[in-house]
């Protein structure tokens, strides 16, 4: 049986709680300026709305590739070290692209193999978070951990963006990056506490490590539910790749200068986040457990309606209005969805499951920015129904998950 959910503060005194997502909230600061950032650096540097997609696509794909690996090594060596790895190579790589940007022989090419060789590495923090805290916290207490955990990454959705809109339009790209870099190097000073804690990694033997990355993406295609999930959520991500691309453009035609813009489309991106943290703390309090997918679906289907007719018909106004609704209605999607990953996890495939089902579940994200890219170089007008159209499809499959016969896991207890 459940017990009583925990409050809000119960859950942050657990230990090492309050560590790992201090952490988490620099990395994903980081994580969240330079993903509007390398757009903007794009439409600067190459002014080129189908080049900034493709380099937002490259900054996400090889992550993706290559999350069974990343899996298998958060389940053999323990999470907090491989996070490590994760920031401090994300922190050199960005310090590259600033040197390059000063010298000015940041060409294509050069932008397009560093943030390549940046998405490399993101799996690492990105699954490696998450799977960190059903390990710190006993079932009963995932939902508000999850909550938690998502409200932060909206809140960092706020300064985020207003870090890349207001650095870039005011002090340039080499700031901007080297701030982002900054923020890496923070992260993983703050994640040394858990460094120091005992590791769940397991030994194994070297040449067992692409057959561990194997059998974790084998048994994600093979459980209904999370397969079911990589499909809903790889959707809801295409309409917010098509979103990535679409707000910049949509917020230059009718601003004056460059700069205005990108403080504009920073603050549109910061209400989002604000809307986002909100919406999943009212998630967390609503308790999802046994209910998740229900959940999934009223958000996306909110989203489609905050995209098209809410986004398109109002102008900038309009267009405000529908960032509200989607980071408002991305906290119960994000919550529901960690709450039933979680729930329908067998514990000892944890560290390979995450890594995987987070990449299958984030496929969309690139596939959309490439294909924001495309539409605002060619039909501009279908941006924001296209992006409608994908959240309406994410409903449809997570109405149709298959979650009645799972199980609640077992608490693993404080480690």
């Amino acid at each position: 049986m459940i017990e009583p959910a925990p409050s809000y503060r119960q859950v942050l005194r657990l230990p090492a709680v309050s560590q790992l997502l201090l952490a988490a909230c620099w990395a994903r600061l980081a994580g969240r300026t330079f993903a509007l950032a390398i757009v903007f650096h794009a439409l600067q540097r190459f002014d080129s709305p189908a080049l900034a997609g493709w380099i937002a696509f490259t900054s996400m794909l090889p992550g993706m590739v290559v999350s069974p690996i990343a899996g298998a090594l958060l389940d053999r060596f323990g999470a907090a070290r491989i996070i490590l790895i994760d920031l401090v190579a994300s922190a050199v790589l960005l310090a590259a692209l600033v040197v390059l940007d000063v010298a000015r022989v940041a060409t294509p090419a050069a932008v397009l193999v560093l943030v390549g060789l940046y998405s490399l590495t993101s799996p690492l923090s990105s699954a490696g978070i998450r799977t960190l805290i059903p390990r710190l916290v006993p079932v009963e207490a995932r939902d508000r951990a999850n909550a938690l955990d998502t409200s932060i990454n909206a809140l960092v959705g706020v300064l985020g963006p207003v870090l890349a809109g207001l650095l870039f339009g005011f002090a340039g790209g080499a700031v901007t990056m080297a701030v982002i870099a900054a923020l890496y190097s923070v992260a993983a000073l703050s994640l040394l506490p858990l460094i120091r804690r005992p590791e769940d990694g397991r030994a194994g033997a070297p040449g067992r490590l692409m057959h561990d990355a194997l059998a974790g993406l084998r048994y994600v295609l093979r459980h209904g539910a999370l397969r079911g999930l990589a499909v809903s959520y790889a959707l809801y991500m295409a309409g917010k790749g098509v979103l990535l691309i679409a707000v910049p453009v949509l917020v230059a035609r009718e601003m004056a200068t460059q700069a205005a813009t990108d403080s504009l489309v920073g603050l549109l991106w910061a209400a989002s986040g604000i809307a986002g943290s909100v919406g999943a703390l009212g998630a967390g309090s609503a308790r999802t457990l046994g209910r998740e997918h229900w959940m999934i679906v009223a958000g996306t289907l909110g989203t489609a309606v905050a995209c098209w007719p809410v986004g398109a018909v109002w102008g900038l106004y309009g267009l405000a209005a529908g960032l509200l609704l989607v980071g408002f209605m991305q906290g119960p999607i994000d919550v529901g969805t960690l709450t039933l990953r979680q729930r329908v996890t067998d514990p000892a495939w944890l560290g390979r499951s995450l890594a995987v089902s987070m990449s299958l579940n984030l496929c969309g994200l690139p596939i959309g920015a490439a294909l924001g890219g495309w539409l605002a170089s060619n039909a501009a007008h279908l941006l924001l129904p296209v992006a409608a159209a994908t959240a309406v499809l994410s409903a449809i499959a997570a109405a149709r998950l298959p979650v009645s016969g799972h199980a609640v896991g077992t608490s693993t207890g404080m480690r």
